[in-house]
Order: C-alpha cells, then sequence, then structure tokens
C-alpha cells in the first residue's frame, strides 16, 4: 500500500512536471507569435508628410470594406492659459457647427450677423463689469436686443448638418474628445467614402465657422455644472489637480474653470483655432480597406490645401519637486472617497514608464491584486480600489494614483493605511515570477486585442506619434516590456512610492442636520 501510494505521488508530480513544460513551451510559443503579428503590422503601416506638414499613417486592412479615421489634434487643456480654460473642450463641441458651405443657408448673411452678435455681446459684458454701477435699463435693452440677434443667426443654421451628412454616408461611431494632452475626431465609414470624408473632414478645418457659440457655451457651462459643481466627486476631482499640480497646467480640469468658461470669447476660440489648429499641429491615421498610395493621393489634394503655420511652442513650465506630502479634503454628504497621487516622469519611452504599468498591474488591476484582496476581500474595508498610471494626461510627468472607495462603516483613512502596508510590502518584497510574467501576458494580450479593432489601431498610431514622438515605438514597446524585472519593481517603488512624493485627496462625510 505505501508503494502504490510512493508511486502515485512520483506519478503526480511527473504530470505537474510536464504541464509545466508544457506551459513555458506555450508561453514561448505564444509570445513568437505575437512577436510576429507585431512585426508583421509594423512593416505594413506607411506615413506621408504634406508638404503644410500634416502627417498621414495608414495601415492598410482589407478583411471587410470599411475604415476608421483618427485625426489628432496636439492641443487640449495642458495649452490653456489662465482666463480660457476650457476653451479646447468648448471648441471641439462648435468643431461640430459646419463651415462656410456645411451648416448654413446663408454663409455672407449669416457672418454679418454673428459679426453684430459679438459686438451687442461685448457691450453687454463692459456694462456688466460695472457691477452695482451698472445702468440696469441699458442692461435689459441689449439683453434683449442680444436675444433678438441670436435668433436671427439661428435662422441660418442647419442644425446637425455635419452629423447628417456622414450618417448619410453610412457613418458610425462619430465622435470627438478632449483631453488634457489632446483632442481627437474619430469616425468609421465604408471604404467606397473615403474621398467624402477627405473633404467634409478638411473642410472643418479648413473653414472652420464657430456658430451657435453662445448656446453651446452654455451647454459646457451645465456639463461642468453637472460633473463637478453638483457632485461631491467631481469637486474632490477638481480639488486633487490643483493641489498635485501646483506649476504645470495639469492643474485644472479639461473642462475648465466656471468663470472662465462664461468669458470666453468667439474671437478667443477663432484666435485659439488658428494658432493650434495647423498642419503641423496635427496628424491623421487611417486604418481599413484603402490603398496608402491612393489615400496619401487625396490627402495632398484636400488637406493639402491648408496653409501652414508655425508649430505652437512647447509647454515650457516644470512642476518642481515636492517638498512634502499634500492633503486636500472635501466635505460633503456623500460617500468617502479616496485618491493617491504619487508624482512619476514622462510616459514611455522613458524606462520606468513599463515598469509603472508593472506595478499598477500588481498593486491595483483585477480581483487577484494585492489591494484588491487586500481591502476588499480580506477586511472589506472598502467596495473598491484600483491602481493606474498615467494621470492625468500622458504627454508630460505626471502621476500614477490609487483610487478607492471605503465601505460602509469605513473612512479613506482605514483604507490609506493598508494601502500603505501592501506600499511597504511591495517594496521589500519582490513579486513572484508568476505575478510578473501575468503582468506582462496581460499587456501583449491587452496590446494585441487593441490592434484587432481599426478604430482602436488609428488611435494607437496617432496617439503615439505625437505623444511619444514616434509611432514605431507603440511597437518597440511590445518587445521593452519583457526587459521589466521584480528588482526594477522595487527600485521604482523606494524612489516614487514615498509619503513626501504623494498628494492625497479624500471625501469627508458630514452628517446632515
Amino acid at each position: 500500500m505505501v508503494h502504490w501510494q510512493r508511486r502515485q505521488t512520483m506519478f503526480v508530480r511527473q504530470i505537474r512536471r510536464c504541464l509545466l513544460l508544457v506551459i513555458i513551451a506555450s508561453l514561448v510559443v505564444v509570445g513568437s507569435v505575437w512577436s510576429q503579428t507585431f512585426q508583421n503590422i509594423e512593416k505594413q503601416v506607411k506615413e506621408c508628410t504634406l508638404s503644410n506638414g500634416m502627417k498621414f499613417i495608414v495601415l492598410e486592412r482589407h478583411d471587410a470594406p470599411v475604415v476608421s479615421f483618427h485625426t489628432y489634434a496636439d492641443v487640449g487643456s495642458v495649452n490653456e492659459t489662465y482666463g480660457i480654460t476650457g476653451i479646447s473642450h468648448l471648441l471641439e463641441h462648435l468643431a461640430f457647427k459646419g463651415t462656410k458651405t456645411i451648416g448654413t443657408t446663408d454663409y455672407e448673411a449669416e457672418t454679418a450677423v454673428l459679426a453684430r452678435l459679438d459686438s451687442i455681446y461685448a457691450e453687454l459684458n463692459r456694462e456688466k463689469r460695472k457691477g452695482a454701477a451698472a445702468d440696469s435699463a441699458r442692461l435689459a435693452s441689449l439683453q434683449a436686443e442680444f436675444e433678438k440677434t441670436q435668433q436671427q443667426a439661428s435662422s441660418y443654421v442647419i442644425n446637425n448638418d455635419f452629423f447628417d451628412l456622414l450618417s448619410k454616408a453610412g457613418a458610425k461611431d462619430v465622435n470627438a474628445f478632449t483631453s488634457n494632452d489632446a483632442t481627437q475626431y474619430v469616425c468609421s465609414l465604408p471604404s467606397n467614402k473615403v474621398e467624402f470624408w477627405m473633404a467634409i473632414e478638411s473642410d472643418r478645418f479648413l473653414n472652420f465657422v464657430p456658430r451657435e457659440f453662445y448656446k453651446e457655451r452654455n451647454v459646457v457651462m451645465e456639463e461642468r455644472r453637472l460633473s463637478l459643481d453638483t457632485r461631491p466627486a467631481g469637486k474632490l476631482y477638481e480639488e486633487f489637480l490643483a493641489a498635485a499640480f501646483k506649476a504645470h497646467p495639469y492643474h485644472h480640469t479639461v473642462i475648465g474653470h466656471m468663470s472662465d468658461i462664461q468669458s470666453i470669447t468667439r474671437q478667443d476660440v477663432i484666435n485659439y483655432f488658428k494658432k493650434y489648429y495647423i498642419p503641423s499641429n496635427m496628424v491623421v491615421a487611417i486604418v481599413g480597406d484603402v490603398k496608402a498610395d491612393e489615400i496619401f493621393k487625396m490627402a495632398k489634394t484636400y488637406f493639402g490645401r491648408i496653409p501652414s503655420g508655425p508649430k505652437p511652442e512647447p509647454i515650457r513650465t516644470v512642476e518642481p519637486p515636492q517638498p512634502g506630502e499634500r492633503r486636500v479634503e472635501v466635505e460633503a454628504k456623500a460617500q468617502p472617497l479616496l485618491y493617491i497621487g504619487y508624482h512619476r516622469p514622462a510616459i514611455y519611452p522613458h524606462p520606468e514608464d513599463l515598469v509603472f504599468d508593472a506595478i499598477a498591474n500588481v498593486l491595483g488591476s483585477g480581483r487577484t491584486s494585492w489591494l484588491y484582496k487586500r481591502l476588499v476581500k480580506e477586511t472589506k474595508v472598502a467596495t473598491a480600489v484600483y491602481a493606474f498610471n498615467g494621470f492625468p494626461g500622458y504627454k508630460f510627468p505626471n502621476l500614477f494614483v490609487i483610487f478607492a472607495v471605503p465601505s460602509k462603516g469605513h473612512t479613506a483613512e482605514d483604507c490609506l493605511v493598508l494601502i500603505d502596508e501592501e506600499i511597504e510590502r511591495l517594496k521589500t518584497k519582490p513579486i513572484s515570477p508568476e505575478e510578473l510574467n501575468k503582468f506582462k501576458r496581460n499587456f501583449k494580450k491587452d496590446w494585441l486585442e487593441g490592434m484587432k479593432s481599426n478604430a482602436r489601431m488609428a488611435q494607437n498610431l496617432a496617439s503615439n506619434e505625437v505623444l511619444m514622438g514616434d509611432w514605431h515605438l507603440l511597437f518597440q514597446m511590445f518587445k521593452d516590456v519583457d526587459k521589466v524585472t521584480a528588482a526594477d519593481i522595487q527600485r521604482v517603488a523606494k524612489q516614487y512610492l514615498v509619503r513626501k512624493n504623494r498628494t492625497i485627496g479624500q471625501i469627508v462625510t458630514v452628517k446632515g442636520d
């Protein structure tokens, strides 16, 4: 009986060894396949820079008669100055209002009315600034005249004309979004509508008209009220950024300050557009059923019409080293929340960027992460906890952030104590080979998944070209992630995840009356 048990134990061990060898071999094969896939895709990407400085990046994929377009304008809230915060996002809204030929029944007549509307608004604004000394009768008269002229301007507008033209052509996922770093315009179309897209998208930037400006500005103001002013979590987000960044323009939100949004003029938008929406400050990525040579030829015809201009000066301000821990609290009748942000260097190709990705994966990515197991499963002091790399933007040195939602009966401080313990464990105890390999597998899997979609691939090519300076680095990352070691993780954690280098933001729950 004992002899049989020994044989059984030996057999089980042999099976485990075989399984381990199979797993290792499969990982090597999968890694090789992924590497080949990335190399093949990279070789298929073609690029062309027009004489006016606008770059086009194209990846041909002929498996379906569709194509995705991604226009990347290298301008976001980070480019804004005091007095015009929020203007990048507002301009994005206005970029869908049409051009000299789209969205209007009579551009020349409309232009005259818009000029008169701006003039009336300027007078109205000047009178309002007098405060208590303002002439109430004049204010009422100017307000009435402003509303009448605004209605007249609206009579020339063809509502949603830009969207409708794209929809009739079969467009899907027509959208745009503004971030701290950029403003991006996206859509997908049948491949036989490529020239149509070339015509309408180039016209958007060649003949931009910020019509319905005052209405759209009110829309953005309402967005701010709903997302920040009336939500404790939104207030904490804004206060946290302002505390973490004292000098760098990452310190204000994309939506902007209310007083700035209220004061931005139509001429401000026009000036901002002329400064930043120039060919040398834009990149277009196109992925799908197209031929690169034909794309480049059409791009020269349509986008080549846009006048060139000097690329805007880069951001000068650098966030100085933080001299000590910063804390900010928002008191509210709301569930407690916790933000912890550690300053970190710029993104890849900085050698430590991928190490921060690994730290985020180990600490706070998914149900098997250290923080989830400790805070949610074991101690139940939180209902959710996450760690993520690159906040609030990617282009400049930013933050590594941990976010936690305390459970009922617990506070942000309860979560903070345990988070600190797990970070200290990360510094003193190397992560296991299994955890490191899991991060690398997931990283490669996520990148591969991102490349399957035409839209996501177009976004990856455009954003990496601008943020990293070269779209080829998108593929180099795939190779470099294998260089991350457990020792790197400990070294970076010890250097950056320290009390002096962090900002803490939390919602402190107050009881109602």
